[in-house]
């Protein structure tokens, strides 16, 4: 009895899955063209998109954080909020990792820093452990941590001046 039960239970399990397959879809459009990268880093299309990386962030002030969140209603965290940000302006994709979205953006002075560019932190003993988007006059836009919502902060606060580790524009020229 145990035997048989085992034979039906492989022939239902063959049937279904035999069922559950798919045939491949063949189109009768060639294939769209890929669009070649310009260059190694990300960029965006230019100035016009981190205006609108700034108008974005700052419409995302006192939203919740939450870690590895990557939109609005659930919360946020520092990557995912700017990767968010990115691609409701983009359409395209950026890393949900501040060490990965900065591998990927082209690196610049501080002191060059213009609204929309990113701001890299060491807070966790290693770089790029934090960032945020500068939205000018010292001053940028990062989900702080656990209990903590979106908000302003000044490169030049204590904790922060102290941490600065990098900047990164998304523009091809900055």
């Amino acid at each position: 009895m145990r035997l048989t039960m085992l034979a039906v239970a492989v022939a239902v399990t063959s049937l279904l899955s035999g069922c559950s397959t798919t045939p491949p879809v063949v189109s009768t459009q060639p294939p769209a063209p890929v669009a070649a990268p310009s260059g190694p880093f990300f960029s965006l299309e230019g100035e016009h998109q981190t205006q609108e990386m700034v108008l974005f962030a700052l419409g995302l002030l006192d939203t919740g954080y939450r870690f590895g969140g990557r939109n609005p209603e659930a919360g946020l965290d520092c990557s995912g909020m700017v990767a968010y940000i990115v691609e409701n302006i983009s359409g395209r994709k950026l890393p949900h990792n501040a060490a990965q979205i900065a591998d990927r953006t082209r690196p610049i002075d501080v002191d060059a820093l213009r609204p929309g560019d990113l701001v890299f932190f060491n807070t966790l003993k290693r770089r790029h452990s934090h960032m945020g988007i500068y939205i000018g006059d010292g001053r940028f836009v990062h989900a702080p941590s656990s209990r903590g919502r979106v908000r302003v902060e000044r490169l030049d606060n204590r904790y922060f001046a102290q941490r600065i580790d990098g900047a990164r524009t998304l523009l091809a020229s900055n």
